[in-house]
């Protein structure tokens, strides 16, 4: 690596750098990332194989940020067992296969996703140690120019790091409904989804775009009657290719999936251990309905994360969706943080090179 950094780098540069690789602990970091989602490991880790003494700070047990912990991987995992699952009740008969006494383990199924889930975020820390990127358990929050320091649970202020750049790569969370909590039990976002205890008998999906389909799809494969509402006229969300949304919307409708497109929530109860869910026409607000079910599932989409971040310390304001605003090279108007919150989609893949270019623009200007 140093020798295709010698071809590349002017003279001065690959002296920092070499000086930066043997910084004693006792010094300050090249750069601190806050947050290890895909953005923020593959960032730490490309960091650290460039020459930078790097630092990571994750705030929940694991490495991996939500997608590898409560979102892409999860969700395939049940995705793909949920499918073979449905091949073998609804279709290997009709191809000649005859299998007797099929049943749904849920405990099995969910064991299955947690050894997945746990195979590539301890993958990950071997990856940042493999690599020299020392990882902190805590909340990043910026507090100067130079200087994050990492909160406990209980809000309260641990270790303090200095450094000379900072890379904010926190992601997204989900967006709430107004009016309505969330308790991951029987009200879930797409988290509470991943680790229901059993399967509903029916669920109500807010928000027909692309992970209320796929987790409302999970569980109709499993033997829950699901109905998406969308405020949309049509399923997969904003800048779908209408194309792909008709197919799409045929294909779950084939496998039973109900829709109330142009519809819209406008509040919801609980009874006892039944959700009652009120809905009306978006074009005419007579049209109203009441729709029962004992799991409610809200999937309106994702917003940036930014909670206590510290960015007011530093004078970085948010624009009017609540991302950061950042110029052509990921710098905020500081001109001393990147970010991945710019990111209007919050796509994996996405954030990794957006991550991968700030490393560059760090170490060779």
């Amino acid at each position: 690596m140093l020798r295709t950094i010698t071809k590349c780098a002017p003279r001065y540069q690959m002296n920092s750098i070499l000086s930066r690789s043997m910084a004693s602990a006792s010094e300050e970091f090249d750069l601190v990332v806050i947050g290890s989602g895909p953005g923020g490991y593959v960032a730490a880790i490309k960091a650290a194989q460039l020459g930078l003494k790097t630092a990571c700070v994750e705030r929940q047990d694991t490495l991996g940020g939500t997608c590898l912990n409560v979102g892409c991987i999860p969700s395939k995992s049940l995705l793909n067992n949920s499918y073979f699952y449905h091949l073998a009740q609804k279709e290997f008969k009709q191809r000649g296969i005859e299998c007797g006494g099929i049943s749904l383990n849920l405990d099995a199924m969910m064991g299955q996703k947690k050894d997945s889930v746990k195979a590539l975020t301890g993958g990950i820390a071997m990856l940042f140690k493999s690599n020299k990127v020392t990882s902190f358990k805590g909340h990043g929050q910026i507090v100067g120019p130079n200087e994050v320091a990492v909160l406990g649970a209980d809000g309260a202020k641990g270790q303090s790091i200095r450094t000379k750049n900072i890379l904010i790569a926190t992601g997204s969370e989900v967006t709430p409904f107004p009016g309505i909590e969330v308790d991951e039990e029987q009200i879930v976002s797409s988290t509470g989804a991943l680790s229901l205890k059993k399967v509903p008998e029916k669920m109500v999906v807010i928000g027909a775009g692309v992970i209320g389909l796929e987790l409302g799809s999970v569980w109709k494969r499993l033997g829950t009657e699901v109905t998406a509402v969308e405020f949309l006229g049509h399923v997969g969300g904003m800048g779908i290719d209408m194309e792909v949304s008709k197919s799409f919307h045929k294909l779950l409708q084939k496998q039973g999936m109900k829709f109330k497109l142009e519809t819209k929530v406008t509040g919801a109860k609980k009874q006892g251990d039944r959700i009652h869910v009120s809905v009306e026409s978006v074009k005419d607000a007579n049209k109203k309905e009441d729709l029962e079910c004992d799991v409610l599932l809200v999937c309106v989409g994702r917003r940036p994360y930014t909670t206590n971040l510290g960015l007011e310390s530093v004078g970085i304001q948010l624009d009017k969706r609540g991302r950061i605003p950042v110029n052509k090279r990921f710098q905020t108007s500081i001109q001393k943080y990147g970010g991945d919150l710019c990111i209007w989609l919050f796509v994996c893949q996405s954030v990794c090179v957006t991550c991968l270019f700030v490393c560059v623009f760090i170490c060779f200007g």
